[in-house]
């Protein structure tokens, strides 16, 4: 397998691009699609028996399991991350290392819980997004990965696209019937 068709299928949707003027019709937007994840992903995973959702969505890639619990540990830490900005000045957010969470023992028990465990966080994260004002979608925290600051509004996109993208992967994995396996 070529190192583009590789890359294809760990970005199925593509990279997150950040427009160059973020629009209210863009958080608008984001806020839909991160709001309607959890039972986007209810709705793919509903049917999968046990063998499929150890299906992998490419080669040393996550199982459909492994991605479901990630976006329910993922997205905690944003509703996390989100407030940290909203209450203090600038803070600097803790990173962790998704690729270890995802080899520890919950990532092999059922997807219920972290459904469960998304409905919540995205019904409380949508009306968070949803009253954020001008001056609150500027504020900003610094990502130490990354070593650089990140707006909310801007997070608010990154977000919508990790909801997207993980969901792409799930699709991914159910339509390549367990091929990398």
């Amino acid at each position: 397998m070529t190192e583009q068709n590789l890359n294809q299928l760990k970005f199925p949707i593509g990279e997150f691009e950040k427009p160059k003027q973020i629009t209210s019709q863009h958080i608008e937007n984001w806020i839909k699609d991160i709001e309607a994840l959890p039972e986007s992903i209810k709705a793919v995973t509903k049917s999968l028996s046990e063998q499929e959702l150890n299906f992998k969505y490419r080669p040393g890639g996550w199982t459909i399991k492994q991605v479901v619990h990630h976006c329910a540990d993922s997205h905690i830490n944003s509703i996390i991350r989100f407030k940290l900005a909203l209450t203090e000045n600038t803070p600097t957010i803790r990173p962790y290392f998704e690729d270890r969470f995802a080899k520890l023992s919950d990532y092999s028990e059922p997807i219920d819980a972290p459904i469960s465990i998304l409905i919540g966080v995205h019904k409380k994260l949508g009306v968070l997004l949803k009253n954020l004002n001008q001056d609150d979608l500027k504020r900003e925290f610094v990502h130490p990965e990354h070593g650089k600051h990140f707006s909310l509004e801007e997070t608010i996109g990154v977000y919508a696209w990790h909801s997207n993208h993980h969901l792409a992967h799930i699709k991914q994995a159910i339509q390549f019937e367990g091929k990398f396996d």
